[in-house]
């Protein structure tokens, strides 16, 4: 039988063979177990403070049934669950920090090959993040997005419905009991949001990586066929520790290139960005907001699913999911790719691939937009790059100058956005300032300023926006996001005053503050910069090493990868 990683641990005939197999037993584990048969951990997000996750015990045991099929010794444990609806101040913050739990405990535990159960936003680049360093075999689980929320007679969507509720409420269109009803119709299954958020993004995102098995993505959670896709995942996983099909051999630059223009079709979250260019540099390779222009601002939108559009997750499913994108987008990817099953994405979609239904998912050569990726703008107001995502922006305001209204922090925009005197129209760009990676610190979803109450009375719907920090992919408007340098370090934004006129160029990818160098130089020698938000523990830690947004908002010293051998016991 073929040696593998585990049996430094279990194959061992003396004192620590003795510890590592000893203690194992008290869980009523049989000798066999250890007779060298590849070990698979099955890395679990499961939390009831997750709620997009709170099924993932569920998926676990048909993961569990498939690796003892296939001759697995199966062995479940948990890491760091980050819930991106109740943790504060976000999730995003604990991102990097669940991606060393993730590491560490690959790493330090006897494991040949790994499965990732992932679900909310920031479970699935955390874990992913974390096996690249490590570089196992490795398949990912996606939970599945919930079933579509229904209400009053029409579907709704998690998150983007919240947005566009929220604003009715606000100018007294529904009552606050109307309102209120909508909590148990958008939540009405387990699952992660069933819009094109960045939850469902990550899932589209692994099955265009070859990190998933075929068609797995928009599987509702409480469908059978997710159970499905879990039992044969763990079938799968231990299978590719026999081939040792590891995760660098999946994870290629042409892996990223078709992650990037699939994203683009399926109109992915703005946070796409950040999230595969941290796992990129986990895997050692190069990546940068250029390539995502290049790559991807070209691109078509093919789905047509809230915030770009008018479905939702369970009607991709329906529609063919991401193999029928694929299957539409062949001639401009690397089809050629080696995926988790061993097969290119051109094997697995041979047979399938099937678009159902084109008012769901639209030809290649008839999109439902023309050119959608997210278009990275570029200027003296984001030296480095910011963000914006045409396909859930205004046409109109896609060319755009206009006078600034400036909040210096998000308490700022908070007790001054409603106020009757505050000077604003809706010719103005709203700016958020000090809310990036260093600043809030996490740079939150808050980049999709609500507008003011005056505003929306008067019936404006859209307005320019920007800020160094995210916003949620559930979320819509003319947003400029991810401005790096961010303001809490001195970038730029920091010295933009009320009054001041930017221009935004959508099409000619420019973000600029119609100030001089040299007024931009006095404004610099006159600032203070923030204090930090914390001096201790992890935040701290964040806080002084934590990468700009252009690089990922990785941590700097977690770029790249330790590898996965472990050449001392511990006892």
């Amino acid at each position: 039988m073929k040696s593998y990683r585990s049996s430094t641990w279990f194959g061992k005939k003396d004192k620590m063979g003795l510890i590592y197999r000893s203690w194992m037993k008290n869980q009523g584990m049989p000798e066999d177990m250890f007779d060298g048969r590849p070990v698979i951990g099955i890395c679990n997000t499961w939390s009831e403070l997750t709620p997009c996750n709170a099924h993932l015990r569920d998926i676990a045991e048909s993961v569990r049934r498939g690796v003892l099929e296939a001759g697995g010794f199966p062995l479940e444990f948990p890491i760091m669950s980050l819930g991106e609806t109740l943790m504060k101040p976000t999730a995003m913050l604990f991102r990097n920090l669940a991606s060393m739990d993730a590491e560490e405990s690959i790493r330090g535990n006897p494991i040949d090959g790994v499965v990732l159960l992932t679900g909310c936003d920031k479970t699935t680049p955390s874990t992913l993040m974390g096996a690249a360093s490590v570089d196992l075999p490795t398949i990912v689980v996606p939970g599945g997005p919930m079933l579509n929320g229904k209400y009053h007679g029409h579907d709704i969507g998690s998150g983007t419905s919240v947005w566009k509720l929220t604003e009715e409420l606000k100018k007294g269109e529904i009552t606050y009991d109307e309102y209120a009803e909508v909590e148990s119709c958008m939540s009405r299954s387990p699952g992660h949001c069933m819009t094109m958020g960045t939850a469902s993004t990550m899932a589209c995102m692994v099955e265009a990586l070859g990190m998933s098995l075929s068609g797995g993505a928009a599987i509702p959670a409480v469908d059978s066929r997710r159970k499905r896709l879990a039992q044969l995942s763990g079938r799968r996983i231990v299978e590719m520790v026999k081939e040792d099909l590891k995760i660098s051999k999946i994870l290629t630059r042409d892996a990223f290139e078709n992650a990037i223009k699939v994203n683009a079709a399926v109109g992915g979250s703005s946070n796409f960005i950040i999230h595969l260019t941290a796992i990129a540099g986990r895997m050692g390779v190069a990546l940068n907001l250029e390539d995502f222009d290049a790559i991807g601002s070209k691109m078509p939108l093919l789905v047509n699913l809230m915030p770009s559009g008018k479905f939702l997750m369970e009607d991709f499913y329906y529609a063919g999911g991401v193999p029928a994108v694929l299957k539409q987008m062949q001639s401009v990817l690397k089809m050629d790719t080696i995926t988790v099953s061993g097969k290119t994405h051109a094997w697995n979609i041979a047979n399938t691939g099937i678009n159902y239904n084109k008012e769901v998912i639209y030809e290649f050569e008839q999109p439902l937009i023309q050119e959608a990726g997210i278009t990275v703008l570029k200027g003296n107001l984001a030296v480095n790059g910011a963000v914006i995502k045409p396909s859930a922006a205004t046409p109109s305001l896609m060319q755009h100058r206009g006078r600034a209204v400036v909040f210096k922090d998000i308490e700022d925009y908070h007790a001054r956005v409603d106020d009757p005197d505050l000077d604003i129209d809706e010719t103005c760009v709203m700016v958020l300032k000090t809310v990036g990676p260093v600043g809030y610190p996490g740079m939150p979803e808050v980049g999709n300023m609500t507008l003011p109450k005056k505003l929306l009375d008067k019936g404006v719907t859209d307005m320019v926006r920007i800020s160094d920090g995210r916003m949620s992919g559930t979320a819509y408007g003319t947003v400029v996001l991810h401005v790096s340098p961010e303001s809490a370090i001195g970038g730029n934004l920091a010295f933009v005053e009320n009054g001041d006129i930017i221009e935004l160029d959508v099409a000619n990818k420019r973000i600029h503050l119609e100030v001089s160098d040299e007024a931009l130089a006095l404004r610099r020698n006159n600032w203070v910069q923030p204090v930090p938000a914390a001096t201790r523990g992890y935040v701290n830690l964040y806080i002084k090493h934590v990468q700009q947004a252009d690089k990922g908002a990785d941590l700097d010293f977690l770029v790249g990868g330790s590898g996965s051998t472990v050449t001392r016991d511990s006892h």
